[in-house]
This record gives C-alpha cells, sequence and structure tokens, in this order.
C-alpha cells in the first residue's frame, strides 16, 4: 500500500490539482508570530513581511513631501516598546525634550541623557540614543564581533557630529535607497552639509577580519557586500556605484520622469509604465550624443560636477563604460544632482548592534528614542528586578546564523504568502528550503534540549530560546510540513508532525495547529500509507480512527496546547468517537463546555445622517420617502451616528444607545471594547507579571515583561500563573484586586492594560459576579496569548450586581458583521460560560441634519 496515490475525502476540501486558491481573508495572527511571520495552517494575517531589521520609513522633518512613498504599511511595536509606558514620541515630543538643553558645552551623551542637555547643531536625542545602543552592546556584549568591526564602531564615534548625525538620520529612513543632496534638508543640525557627506564617504582602512561569507542552510549565496574588507566607507557615491538605468531611475520623481519620457518620445500611464517605455527605448539606441546637455546649476551640483572625472570618450564618470543605457543614466543624474547611500556593509554591522540591543528584529526610529522619553515621563513603575544578561547569543557564529536564518525565513514568506498566487515552483523552493535546513534543525534542535536540561533556570530559556536559529528553523520546518501536505506526501507530513510535537521548545502557540492537523492525516489518509499487519482494509481504518483519536486527547492532556485550540479537538474527539461507535458511556462529556450562540437582540432607535456636500456633479445624496439616505446604507462598517434617549436625545454613537437600552433594564456597564478585561487582568496577575525571570525586565521603565506578547510568557511561570487560576476559581478575586488597588493607588503605577479611571468599586463587583471558573478560563486565555487576544472582545461589558450575573455585548449596526477574531472570542467567552449577546442595532426612524 505504500506510496499509493489516496483520494481526498472531501471533509478536507484538498484539491487535487494546483490551482489558484480564493482571496485570503483577513483573519487572526498566531502568538507565535511576528509581522513577517505568519503561520500556514491556521488563520493568518495579511500583511507584507519584511526582511531582517525591518523597520519604518522615517521622513525627514523638513525633507519635501513628494518624495516619500505612500502605502507603506506601519510598523507594529517591538516587543521592548510595547514594555514601555505610552509616551508621546513625535517630533513635537522631541522638541520638547531638546528644548529643556541647558546652555554649557562638554557634556557626553550619558550626562545629556542624565541631565536632559541639548544644544542644537552640537547634540541631538536621535544620535545620544544612538550611541546609547551601541555603547551598551560593546559594553556587555563586545564578544559578538571581531577587530575589523569594533574598529568601524571606533571610525564612527571618530565622526564629527554633524557626520554622526546625517548618518544617523538616513539609517533612519530608507536605508537602502539613494538620496539626493541637495534635498536633505538638516539645515537646524548640519551647518556645511557637503563636509558631512564627503566625511560619510571618505574611505578608511580596516585591520585583517576573521568574518568568512557564512552559506546558512536555505541560503543559496551570502547577501552581497555584507562582509568587511580591507578598507570601507559609511556611505555611496551615486557616481562611483549606479550603473543601470533601473537603479537610477528609481530617483526620478512622476513630473521629472514626464519630462524625460517627453525627450526621448515614450508615453505611459503611470510611473511604471513611463519606466518600462524608457527601458525598451534604451535597448533600441546606441551611442547618442550629449549636444546641449548640461547639469542643473544648483551650487551643489557645480561643486560636484568639478570633483567628478569623466572619460572623455563617452562623457560619462570613469568606471562606468559604455553601454546602452549611458546616455538616459547621465540624464538623470543631471538631473538628480549628485546622491548618496548608506554602504551595505557597515550599515549591516549597525543593524546587528540593534538586533542585539533591542532583542528584536523590528525596530523603528521610535525605538531609539522611546527608552530615552520614558526615563523624563516622572510616571512611577513597578518594582521588579532588572537583568540584562549578556548570553543571549552565546557566540558570534550563532548570532551570523540567527542573521542568515532569519533572511531564509524572509524568502519562504515572500513565496508564500506574500507573492501573489503560490505556483508550484514555489512550492518546490520553499520544499527545497525545508529539505536544506531540517537537519541543521535537528542538531541545534538538541543542543537546546541539552541547554534547557542543564544549562538554563527554571524558566530562563524560554524567552531566550526566540533567539535561537533553532526558533527560526523550527517555524520553516512548520512550514515546509505544510507543503509536503500540498505535493501529497502526507506520511513524510505526519512524520514531520510527530518531531515537531516530540520537542516542546519552541512555538509552542502552534501546537493546537499540529494536533489537529496529524489528527486529520490518521483519520483519512494514514490507513492507507502505513503497513497494515495483517489487518483487513476495516480494521486498519478503525486503527488509524482510534490513533486520531488518541491525538486529540494528548492535545487536550498538553498543557502547552493552548485553550484557544481545545473546541476544535473536542468537536473532532465527538465526531471520531461517533464513527468508531463508542459506548455513550464511555464517550467524552464536553457539556461543561459546549458551546452556545449569542442571543440575537434588536434595539430600536433613532440614526442620525449628516447632511452630504455637494459632490462635484453639484447633487446631494438623495433620500427615500422614509428619509433613509441610500449612499450610506451600502457603506458597510461605516460609524453611525444616533440618538440616546437617556442623555436628552444627544448625539452619540451606536454602542452608547444600546448601552443606555441595557442600563434601562437594569444593568451597569460599560464601552470597554476590553478595556475592563485588560484591567482586571492587570489586577489579579500584577504580581504573576513582575516575577523575576531572567532577561525580560532589560530597563527600569517597563510595564510588563517583554515576552508578555510573546508564547514564552505562560511556560515561563506555569505553576505561578495556574497557583494564581486556582485562587480565582476558588473565589479570592475580589480580595486580590483590593490588596493590589491599596498598595499601588498612590502611585498610580504603570502597568500594562491597567486604566486608573475604572471605579475600583465597579471591579469589585464584576469579579464578586463572575463565577470563579468563567473568570479564570478568560485570564488562562489572556495568559497565553495576550498579544492576540487583545483585539476583538465584545464592545459592551455589563453586569447586575443584584442577580450576579455578568454579560458581554457586541453591538452591530446595519451591514456589519462579526471578524474572525470577534467569533474566537464569543467562542471562549460561551466555552467559559458567560452570556454573550449580539445586539442588532435597527434604525425605527432616520433624520438627516
Amino acid at each position: 500500500m505504500l506510496g499509493q496515490r489516496i483520494a481526498h475525502p472531501p471533509s478536507t476540501n484538498f484539491d487535487d490539482d494546483f490551482k489558484i486558491p480564493p482571496a485570503k481573508r483577513l483573519k487572526r495572527l498566531d502568538s507565535t508570530d511576528s509581522l513577517s511571520q505568519l503561520p500556514l495552517y491556521e488563520e493568518s494575517c495579511d500583511r507584507s513581511p519584511q526582511p531582517a531589521s525591518r523597520r519604518t520609513e522615517i521622513a525627514d522633518s523638513e525633507a519635501e513631501s513628494d518624495e516619500e512613498e505612500e502605502g507603506i504599511p506601519r510598523a507594529s511595536q517591538t516587543e521592548l516598546e510595547s514594555a514601555l509606558p505610552p509616551v508621546k514620541t513625535d517630533k513635537q515630543a522631541i522638541a520638547e525634550y531638546e528644548a529643556t538643553r541647558a546652555a554649557e558645552d562638554g557634556l557626553d551623551f550619558k550626562d545629556r541623557l542624565g541631565q536632559r542637555r541639548w544644544i542644537q547643531g552640537k547634540s541631538s536625542i536621535y544620535v545620544d540614543a544612538f550611541f546609547l545602543a551601541l555603547d551598551t552592546v560593546l559594553h556587555e556584549e563586545s564578544h559578538l564581533f571581531d577587530d575589523a568591526e569594533l574598529a568601524v564602531f571606533q571610525k564612527w564615534k571618530d565622526l564629527s557630529y554633524e557626520g554622526q548625525y546625517l548618518y544617523v538620520r538616513l539609517f533612519l529612513r530608507k536605508t537602502a535607497a539613494w538620496h539626493r543632496i541637495n534635498r536633505l534638508k538638516y539645515y537646524g543640525d548640519i551647518a556645511d552639509l557637503n563636509a558631512a557627506v564627503n566625511e560619510l564617504l571618505q574611505d578608511h582602512s580596516l585591520p585583517a577580519t576573521t568574518a568568512t561569507e557564512r552559506i546558512a542552510p536555505g541560503e543559496a549565496e551570502p547577501p552581497k557586500d555584507t562582509v568587511l574588507g580591507e578598507s570601507f566607507t559609511f556611505a555611496d557615491s551615486s557616481m562611483d556605484h549606479i550603473d543601470s538605468l533601473e537603479e537610477a531611475s528609481s530617483l526620478l520623481l512622476l513630473e521629472e520622469l514626464k519630462t524625460l519620457a517627453k525627450e526621448a518620445k515614450v508615453q505611459g500611464k503611470n510611473k511604471r509604465d513611463l519606466l518600462q517605455a524608457l527601458k525598451k527605448t534604451s535597448k533600441k539606441q546606441g551611442g547618442l550624443g550629449w549636444s546641449g546637455l548640461k547639469r542643473s546649476d544648483t551650487e551643489d551640483s557645480v561643486k560636484s560636477e568639478q570633483s567628478v572625472d569623466y572619460d572623455e570618450e563617452t562623457q560619462l564618470p570613469n568606471g562606468r563604460g559604455t553601454n546602452r543605457d549611458s546616455h538616459f543614466i547621465q540624464k538623470i543624474l543631471a538631473t538628480t544632482g549628485p546622491c548618496i547611500r548608506l554602504s551595505s556593509a557597515a550599515l549591516k554591522l549597525f543593524e546587528r548592534v540593534h538586533l542585539v540591543f533591542y532583542r528584536s528584529t523590528e525596530w523603528t526610529e521610535k525605538s531609539l528614542t522611546t527608552i530615552i522619553l520614558a526615563r523624563i515621563s516622572r510616571r512611577n513603575f513597578p518594582e521588579y528586578i532588572v537583568s540584562r544578561s549578556n548570553n543571549i547569543f552565546p557566540s558570534r557564529s550563532i548570532l551570523l546564523e540567527f542573521e542568515a536564518s532569519i533572511r531564509t525565513q524572509f524568502a519562504v514568506d515572500n513565496l508564500l504568502e506574500f507573492n501573489g498566487t503560490v505556483t508550484k515552483e514555489g512550492l518546490q523552493k520553499v520544499k527545497s528550503i525545508f529539505e536544506e535546513v531540517y537537519p541543521r534543525w535537528l542538531t541545534i534542535l538538541a543542543d537546546e534540549q541539552r541547554k534547557e536540561d542543564r544549562v538554563y533556570e527554571s524558566g530562563e530559556g524560554a524567552y531566550l530560546r526566540r533567539f535561537s536559529p533553532a526558533w527560526v528553523y523550527t517555524r520553516i520546518v512548520h512550514k515546509g510540513t505544510a507543503v509536503l501536505g500540498k505535493f501529497k506526501e502526507h506520511k513524510r507530513e505526519h512524520q514531520m508532525l510527530c518531531e515537531l510535537l516530540d520537542q516542546n521548545l519552541f512555538h509552542a502557540a502552534r501546537r493546537g495547529s499540529w494536533y489537529q492537523r496529524k489528527a486529520l492525516l490518521e483519520e483519512h489518509y494514514m490507513w492507507a500509507l502505513s503497513p497494515s499487519d495483517d489487518r483487513t482494509e476495516e480494521a486498519q481504518k478503525k486503527y488509524w480512527k482510534q490513533t486520531a483519536l488518541r491525538t486529540c486527547e494528548d492535545g487536550l492532556q498538553d498543557r502547552e496546547c493552548h485553550l484557544i485550540c481545545h473546541h476544535d479537538l473536542q468537536k473532532r474527539i465527538s465526531k471520531l468517537e461517533r464513527q468508531l461507535h463508542v459506548p455513550k458511556r464511555l464517550q467524552h462529556d464536553f457539556g461543561h463546555v459546549r458551546l452556545a450562540k449569542p442571543i440575537e437582540r434588536y434595539v430600536q432607535g433613532t440614526r442620525v445622517e449628516k447632511e452630504r456636500t455637494p459632490s462635484r456633479t453639484g447633487r446631494r445624496s438623495s433620500t427615500d420617502g422614509n428619509n433613509n439616505n441610500n449612499t450610506n446604507n451600502s457603506r458597510r462598517g461605516a460609524k453611525t451616528i444616533w440618538l440616546d434617549p437617556l442623555e436628552d436625545n444627544g448625539e452619540c454613537s451606536v454602542e452608547a444607545m444600546c448601552l443606555s437600552a441595557y442600563r434601562s433594564e437594569g444593568w451597569k456597564g460599560y464601552h470597554s471594547e476590553g478595556g475592563i478585561i485588560r484591567t482586571l487582568f492587570a489586577y489579579l496577575f500584577f504580581d504573576v507579571l513582575f516575577t523575576y525571570i531572567p532577561n525580560v525586565f532589560q530597563t527600569p521603565f517597563q510595564t510588563c515583561p517583554l515576552d508578555l506578547h510573546t508564547d514564552a510568557f505562560y511556560p515561563s511561570r506555569f505553576s505561578e500563573i495556574n497557583a494564581r487560576l486556582n485562587e480565582i476559581s476558588n473565589g479570592d478575586g475580589v480580595a486580590i484586586v483590593r490588596r493590589v488597588y491599596e498598595r499601588e493607588k498612590e502611585r498610580q503605577t504603570c502597568v500594562v492594560g491597567l486604566d486608573w479611571g475604572f471605579d475600583v468599586a465597579d471591579l469589585e463587583e464584576i469579579v464578586g459576579c463572575f463565577r470563579g471558573e468563567a473568570l479564570s478560563t478568560i485570564c488562562k486565555v489572556m495568559a497565553q496569548e495576550y498579544g492576540q487576544r487583545g483585539g476583538g472582545m465584545p464592545d459592551l461589558f455589563l453586569w447586575d450586581h443584584g442577580k450576579g450575573e455578568v454579560m458581554f455585548a457586541e453591538v452591530k449596526s446595519e451591514n456589519d458583521r462579526l471578524s474572525d477574531t470577534q467569533r474566537l472570542w464569543i467562542d471562549v467567552l460561551s466555552g467559559a460560560g458567560v452570556k454573550v449577546e449580539l445586539c442588532n442595532a435597527v434604525a425605527r426612524e432616520v433624520i438627516v441634519r
């Protein structure tokens, strides 16, 4: 039977061919993922990936707006930013902070950080934050860098302030892009821009380097220009490095490109069409003359032109040579003037510094400044032990391999998630990467298990493991295992799922999906792919269904299988027990967690439509005979305005109108959208949140441990969390809230999720109305997946102290529907025995104002 092609059962919904899949819906992000790490089995978020050291592109404070690109996704907060208090980090906050500078000179960056003294043109919060990261890493983890790299750091420290400032600001912008020198308008901090540019372009010699270009598993070749040689520069010049029309044309603004296209007599509807037409024309033309061509008469362009040596025959800068694109390249450079970009080798080195400092591959401009702004915020923070270990990366080789694994992961994500419809060739590439990574994964996995058993103290390894190449490789193996299923290699897929489940060090949040997929394979495929041992076909099918049943039971008993996955496992158990004709008395009884559908409620009210302004055609939106605005009714998800009968018919949101309806029936409530639950979690788990765990408190200004938003939080504090859950189940929740409030109320301590605006008397009533088991279940979900369960909670939280009841209500107006995250929370609450209502707002009357 081995190797036989098995028809896919209808329940698997598996297409036999590589057909174009339907468009994906926006779905939830797994707690084990970052922005660039999305699950294949589980529901995923439609977000673009970024390679290692991902940052938001930062605009210059004085740069032209037309130089910025649109549609750039906003980066989520890093783990460090999430742990710091919410402080203003915009330009105004930076300016206000630097306005506190003193008039004295001679302070180093540590003194300025401590005394808040800045002088424009001589010091900057950006440069000092950059210094803070570099100085901290070199002080604690200099063993991760060789002599040549340490020499680069010293050369950077030796730069003038203006050179350092220019480098840092470009570092925070489009680091891989070219920048026009005549558009870098840092006049407030750089008096001589050309001198600062020339300083970055200066060539520096280096001692012999021990670094070699490593070829990591899954990486065909190392990235270009990322290894330091005998010399280096901090920046590259366009005159020496731009030699292709495609690279040169990226420097042009749309209007400049139109002008060039007009001269070349090409046409196009947009920038892409114009560039394609220009390239096509370039291929048809050989050597064109340069009659009448001259640079723009800006001072910067004249200076640059005087400093460049041109080849007399081609009229191109020396070293570029003659090619068919030369005419257009020179024309473009004449338009843009000289440009610079950060040199790749030094850039990647400083990115590595920030990876080590922030313990994250994701960081932004705000990452550089948030720590400093939090330091002067004059807020009270919880008391905890600050611990920054220098063994996150035990050796330089591990750090370099971690970087390479991130690049490989990005390549896999790009093929599977963010490059349009996945082709068979794309799946084959992912499979090839998986086969290369797999042996190395097994080796590092064994090393990590030995460290867990012998080196790490209790709980220490969970967060550190996120910076092991094995953490990234595990995710690549997870992706590759799913691809095996696409190629119908179900026996190998089953083997890989078994290996993934046999390890319990990495990606605990995925264990539920692994159990589910493994059980599905055992139920439908494995009977035909494994030896029968003289069993009949029916006996073989029954054997593997029994195996699938045991797999689901193992999932429910696995303490690291998240509670959010239990419902699907329970449904499969019930189905398998019916198919196997298990006697009723021996079947599992999940009645205590059986999901109840939310009760439908309809609340009638008066909706307000704002009179629309005339359109370009001069017409207004029409209304029907009932004053119903036909245009607005079709706007799905748009915010609506209603009248609140309990507030003298004042205008309000649909949630406030429905809340008033509940209050008229005797309920108390808040429109909090999870704020109540997050506040209760902060009160009930205050002590657990700030329990000492190595490496998760790296500054004195954190509102939560760094691992709270990861899947490492729960297993690192398994005993403490379950002890607190037992206290809550036994009815001690009110006493815990009161104890924390009495201890922290005077200081108004900054704790993640805790809103001191809620009346503590209301909170005590709410905890008293909850059944202990129900509140414990909700808190367990929050502890396991805090980063992913913060959204999607029902809009209204309601309680009736007299009846001792609590209830959640999700409010929906016309044309609204539940999102996946909202449905998931409704399932969790229903499974915990908490009443949930779906409150539909219906317009009894529509008035136009």
